[in-house]
């Protein structure tokens, strides 16, 4: 999805507030109350100690085996694996923590993306050169939060029931070469890969095409397991999830032209092959 791609962080969205400062708080209290140092702890959960310690000040968002393996170890009796689906959220920034936990329920998406590669398509490297490329800067440690959960995200490809993903991506944003010629060819191959499942079609629209549809921002239709449609759209530090039936059922239109004005799955396979041919 063209989703958490390149929009600032606020402030909301930083570590050490909320649930991730409350969660080292608890974690720090059941740790001393076993009586064990944070090396001690840490090597009873596969942490270093000072992971340990950035987990405890807020600023660092734990991952979920190390959320099951710290309340097995504290005998915390579920006080900890209590926080895990809200530290998952977490991972996101807060703009986009609503538009995750729909897409990974969603039964079909519609992806158009217009600045960058769609957040399902990135490639490890492609990912990391986006977040590093964000003003305000972000710190080192937050890049590796996001860079974490936009991995995680594709997990629903391997999902079941599989959902259906359709993309319609602007030529202009493969032939950008984000993270130098390696990582985009890289990420071109990831595209193609994906493009290749049986649930999901890759589409491209050229830039000598007459006619687009939808020029502006990139949005994403996402339908949900709840039989709701909704629509998501970005722009600069600003985000929104639509649930209004008469502007989603306006931008299923244009995403509906813009599929027959791009070039089809296996057109766009070829073109892709061509790109990474000009490389």
């Amino acid at each position: 999805m063209s989703n958490d791609d390149g929009v600032a962080q606020r402030p909301e969205d930083e570590p050490g507030t909320g649930v991730v400062a409350a969660f080292g708080k608890q974690l720090k209290l059941l740790r001393v109350r076993a009586g064990l140092d944070r090396a001690e702890f840490g090597k009873r959960v596969g942490y270093a100690a000072e992971s340990i310690a950035s987990i405890e000040q807020g600023r660092r968002i734990p991952q979920p085996r190390l959320v099951e393996r710290a309340d097995e170890v504290l005998g915390a009796g579920g006080v900890l694996v209590a926080l895990k689906d809200e530290l998952a959220r977490a991972r996101y920034p807060a703009f986009f923590r609503d538009a995750a936990r729909l897409e990974a329920r969603a039964r079909t998406l519609d992806v158009y993306a217009v600045y960058a590669v769609p957040g399902l398509l990135q490639t490890e490297d492609y990912a990391r050169a986006v977040f590093r490329m964000q003003r305000p800067l972000l710190e080192d440690d937050v890049i590796e939060q996001r860079l974490e959960a936009r991995l995680a995200r594709k997990e629903i490809f391997n999902r079941r029931p599989a959902p259906l993903v359709s993309f319609v991506i602007e030529e202009v944003v493969l032939r950008r070469p984000f993270g130098g010629r390696k990582v985009i060819r890289g990420t071109l191959e990831q595209i193609l890969l994906t493009g290749q499942l049986r649930n999901v079609e890759v589409q491209v629209m050229p830039i000598d095409r007459e006619d687009n549809a939808a020029l502006g921002a990139p949005f994403t239709l996402i339908d949900t397991d709840q039989d709701q449609r909704i629509a998501y759209a970005e722009a600069q530090d600003d985000s929104r999830l639509y649930t209004d039936a008469s502007y989603v059922r306006t931008l299923e239109a244009r995403y509906g032209i813009l599929r027959s004005q791009a070039l089809t799955p296996s057109e766009s396979s070829a073109f892709i092959e061509e790109l990474m041919g000009e490389g």
